[in-house]
């Protein structure tokens, strides 16, 4: 087994902040770059991409492939249809996943990829844009290509200058860029990135309703203003929400009465037994709607401190409730 003289803390963690401090660096000078030519040859690849009706097909051979299979998921799930094509396997039948409608993204450090410099004269026949994402703007690729974004770096973080560090920072933060600005141009939403993301937990919160989370029908514990404390206390168990809803003869709501509230009046010595629902009740309680976002929900129960929330129609009349509990359990929170 190998051993390795290892250098004290104090070394090893000068070698990492001088990594960090290369690689900001490289993005800081890429970033006044496009104060340059490289800015209007990115607004060109916006255009470009924005102008496609088909597919963003990224490509990139080793750790420039890494950043493309990156970039197209980025892209793809910010409202840019896109997708990543191996430059190998496009030379052996993958290359029929391109269709003239398709833009072709191109990342290579070199800019002399065999795999992608192979690939040239059949995109050019085709007529597909071809956009490279480069070090070397008079590389092979650069030349071809119809736009050249520039991700040129002047040193690796690797010691030896070999490692792709800083040009594949540098790649990924420009395909961000670009990612970021496509956004912004389309006018993507938080609702359209979470149709994107069905499982996630933005998804969940963005697409999730009131009344896909709430209690209804019988399961919503009510009670008229003359109940007796007993039978709303009944009511409360039967349900187990921690809570009921006091309401008219149209099931309008009037008030609600909490395990709370029953807590707060036993502490302030209140003879519960003889008094009725009305009595007791919190009169104008906080509502929602059942067509709102659950996540709204949670922002009312949050401001208001409060565990349950009833839900009304547009003329007030209960159709359901939900507590926490419930919206632990739909993963809202």
């Amino acid at each position: 087994m190998a051993t390795f003289d290892v250098p004290g803390t104090d070394i090893l963690l000068s070698q990492a902040r001088q990594a960090l401090q290369i690689e900001a660096q490289a993005l800081l000078d890429m970033r006044e770059r496009l104060s340059g030519p490289s800015g209007q040859s990115f607004a060109r690849a916006v255009h470009v991409i924005l102008a496609c009706t088909g597919r963003v097909v990224v490509m990139g051979m080793g750790k420039s492939g890494h950043v493309g299979r990156k970039l197209a998921a980025t892209l793809a799930s910010t409202g840019t249809p896109a997708m990543f094509v191996h430059p190998a396997e496009a030379h052996h039948g993958d290359l029929g996943m391109v269709t003239p409608q398709d833009v072709v993204l191109a990342l290579s450090n070199s800019g002399e990829s065999e795999e992608l410099t192979g690939l040239l004269a059949v995109l050019k026949r085709q007529g597909v844009p071809l956009l490279a994402i480069t070090g070397k703007a008079d590389s092979s690729l650069g030349r071809h290509a119809d736009v050249v974004l520039d991700s040129a770096v002047a040193v690796e973080a690797c010691p030896l200058n070999l490692a792709p560090t800083a040009s594949t920072t540098a790649q990924l933060a420009l395909g961000d860029a670009l990612a970021v600005v496509l956004l912004e141009a389309r006018g993507f939403k938080p609702e359209d990135f979470a149709r994107s993301h069905p499982g996630g937990s933005l998804g969940r919160r963005l697409l999730t309703h009131v009344r896909d989370v709430m209690r209804s029908g019988d399961a919503v514990p009510a009670v008229g203003p003359a109940t007796s404390f007993s039978d709303l206390m009944r009511e409360m168990s039967a349900k187990g929400l921690g809570a009921a809803a006091i309401v008219d003869a149209q099931r309008r709501v009037l008030g609600i009465f909490t395990d709370g509230d029953l807590r707060r009046k036993i502490e302030a010595g209140i003879d519960l037994r003889a008094l009725t629902a009305e009595a007791v009740m919190t009169p104008s309680p906080a509502t929602i709607g059942d067509q709102l976002l659950a996540a709204e929900a949670v922002a009312l129960m949050e401001a208001r401190r409060i565990t349950t929330v009833l839900v009304v129609d547009a003329q007030g009349v209960l159709v359901g409730a939900l507590n926490t509990n419930d919206l632990m359990r739909a993963k809202v929170i």
